[in-house]
């Protein structure tokens, strides 16, 4: 391999051919890390923001300490670090659909495996995010039907461009309603667009949560130098009075 381009893993998998890749950006003399499935990009270290501010902008939300969190898609690993830097997180459970994407974390091959592995708040669980929510048991194996205080999602393009077709029915009403259930009382559920807001989708959140709202994330892109803007919805289950 090139110094400035290196397939570090392939593997197959059950939605597609996985791979993950570190090349050298030399316009900007930095080390680019890519997740691609077969001919798709999923992910780059060069463009973070909005990962970050699904973390940022879920716990912003919330004023309670001892926060119990849920990431959905472990990824490079930006949005769960985000979490963990927030100073109320007592434990996080990121759930991860890919053995491969959590192998590359806990054997050092992403940049900030270590420092999610060895955060004794953060604990990886191998599963299918959509069929944790739609059942009782919810997203916790050592502790069924625990509740959350935030679940963030990031795994695909946008409630309308999944990864897998069989995702479509988490983003309808009755899955949305599913999900909640495993969320505390004023409890937060962020989920990560690649695509502008879209009004269908925030008006289907407010017929399932007390609030629903979507927030625009624009930041610099180096490679095309202009701005682009992606999307981050915020729904948030009724509070208890008192």
């Amino acid at each position: 391999m090139s110094l400035y381009f290196e397939e570090l893993d392939y593997r197959l998998t059950p939605i597609g051919a996985l791979s993950l890749r570190r090349r050298r950006e030399l316009s900007l003399g930095v080390d680019v890390f890519e997740i691609k499935l077969g001919d798709e990009y999923l992910m780059s270290s060069l463009f973070t923001a909005s990962e970050i501010a699904l973390a940022r902008l879920g716990l912003a939300e919330l004023s309670r300490p001892g926060l119990d969190v849920v990431v959905g898609g472990l990824g490079l690993g930006y949005t769960a670090q985000a979490v963990l830097a927030h100073e109320a997180v007592k434990h996080l459970v990121v759930v991860e659909a890919l053995d491969a994407v959590i192998d590359w974390h806990r054997t050092g091959l992403l940049p900030l495996g270590r420092a999610l592995t060895q955060d004794p708040r953060c604990r990886f669980v191998l599963g299918d995010l959509f069929a944790l929510a739609d059942s009782k048991e919810g997203f916790d194996p050592d502790e069924p039907a625990r509740r959350f205080d935030a679940i963030l999602v990031d795994i695909d393009h946008s409630p309308d461009f999944l990864l897998n077709p069989r995702s479509a029915a988490f983003y309808q009403p009755g899955g949305l309603k599913r999900l909640a259930f495993h969320l505390q009382p004023g409890g937060v559920f962020g989920l990560w667009s690649n695509e502008l807001p879209d009004e269908a989708f925030t008006e289907r959140l407010s017929t399932v949560f007390a609030e629903a709202r979507a927030e625009r994330v624009t930041f610099h892109n180096p490679l095309q130098n202009r701005e682009s803007t992606q999307t981050i919805y915020l729904a948030r289950t009724k509070a208890n009075r008192g």
